[in-house]
């Protein structure tokens, strides 16, 4: 394989690249012949352009930090994941994809009940429904999806209760998150979801406006949108993401987290068996570095030229930041190819880095603790009911998973 792409030009490489039969958790291993060898180079993505694919650790963390990199999305250059994608950018363009200062601007709109003292206080509750999500789990016929059953349900309820979301119409926001972070889905797919999420949303902020009540949706409106300091369209789209980004990239991390460990049976004994909080909130830290499952890169475009890594990269080009791969960088993580729950993962690029790191990542840690505290010790038998091989894994959109996830005891 290295003696393949190093005979292969770095234009024609395209990014994604496939993982390995047999290596579901690993990126692909062209990522990692690119990053021992050529660790900053040119790619070719769907629509025929070449931005720069960086690989390794610390120069990701260095061009994540550097403010001649801009995460706006409308700028020309920008390395679209895919047409639906493309077609979608400006109806979904929240603080996600702007720079400062109207990154920051928005960004702090939403950011206190993200703060990591507020979303501690919901642990009870994220308890209580773990708790009620296995016993029901524990009283239906075996096997069960565990992705349907508990990964999709738990953090919708969380991230419903804390927007003012009725969970009961999840099948609506999770049926059109699903088509708008394919890749395969086509513009006009994508356009019709985000509109299908988009006028749900903006017919409950209205309702909202006229019955506040103690959830994030009410402030933006009481707050935000009638005092001026934003349109509700521009809070819709805040939400939708908030919503969107909320229930998707924990449910995927549960479901691939509780795959991963039952492939390594030491490192789910050590987890099942421990009560110490600190043992678990390092497990998931790991899995968050060993998994990383927004594998399609960061995307960015450059402002100015930058020089880095041997390589110029100009003003206006593109640059895909892989996170999966810098995360399995064995200059920050020694052996980073093995999991391994008791080492510390905690400087991993799993949430990003810098400003546009994740808002909603004490959130996300929080449920994967309780989660990965207690799924294990309540049902210690918990195994696979069907072959690795026979589950079809999530390769075709921003988050990496799968799709089922037959489990018995």
């Amino acid at each position: 394989m290295a003696d393949e792409l190093a005979d292969t030009p770095t234009e024609a490489l395209e990014y994604p690249m496939p993982r390995a039969a047999g290596c579901p958790f690993d990126p692909p291993p062209a990522l990692r012949v690119l990053q021992a060898g050529k660790p900053i180079s040119r790619v070719r993505i769907w629509d025929g352009t070449s931005p720069w694919l960086v690989t390794r650790y610390d120069h990701q963390r260095t061009l994540l930090g550097d403010p001649r990199i801009s995460a706006d999305s409308s700028r020309p250059g920008y390395p679209h994941r895919s047409a639906g994608a493309q077609a979608g950018a400006s109806a979904r363009r929240t603080f996600v994809t702007m720079d400062d200062p109207e990154h920051a601007r928005f960004r702090r709109m939403v950011t206190a009940p993200f703060a990591i003292k507020r979303v501690e206080a919901l642990r009870p509750s994220i308890q209580n429904a773990v708790d009620n999500l296995i016993d029901t789990m524990l009283a239906a016929p075996k096997p069960v999806d565990l992705v349907e059953a508990f990964a999709l349900q738990l953090p919708s309820l969380v991230i419903c209760e804390l927007l003012g979301v009725p969970y009961e119409d999840h099948a609506l926001f999770q049926r059109s998150t699903k088509i708008i972070v394919r890749h395969t889905s086509t513009p006009d797919e994508v356009l019709a979801a985000i509109t299908t999420l988009i006028d749900y949303l903006d017919d409950l902020l209205d309702v909202k406006r006229a019955q506040p009540r103690e959830d994030l949706l009410s402030t933006l409106v009481t707050e935000q949108v009638i005092t001026g300091q934003m349109t509700q369209r521009d809070a819709v789209k805040m939400v939708r993401l908030l919503l969107s980004a909320g229930h998707e990239t924990t449910a995927n991390m549960i479901a691939l987290g509780t795959l991963a460990l039952l492939q390594h049976p030491d490192q789910l004994a050590l987890l099942r068996d421990t009560e110490d909080p600190k043992v678990v909130a390092g497990a998931v830290e790991e899995l968050l570095r060993y998994l990383t499952i927004i594998h399609s890169g960061l995307r960015r475009t450059a402002l100015e030229d930058i020089e880095i890594g041997g390589e110029v990269i100009r003003a206006g080009d593109g640059v895909i930041l892989a996170g999966h791969i810098a995360n399995r960088d064995p200059e920050a993580f020694p052996d980073a190819y093995q999991l391994d729950i008791t080492r510390d993962a905690r400087h991993h690029v799993a949430f990003g880095y810098g400003v546009h790191q994740c808002l909603g990542q004490p959130l996300a840690r929080i449920e994967l603790q309780v989660v990965f505290g207690t799924l294990y010790s309540r049902i210690r038998t918990l195994e696979l009911a069907t072959a690795v091989d026979r589950l079809e894994f999530k390769h075709d959109g921003i988050v990496y998973g799968v799709y089922e996830l037959p489990v018995t005891w």
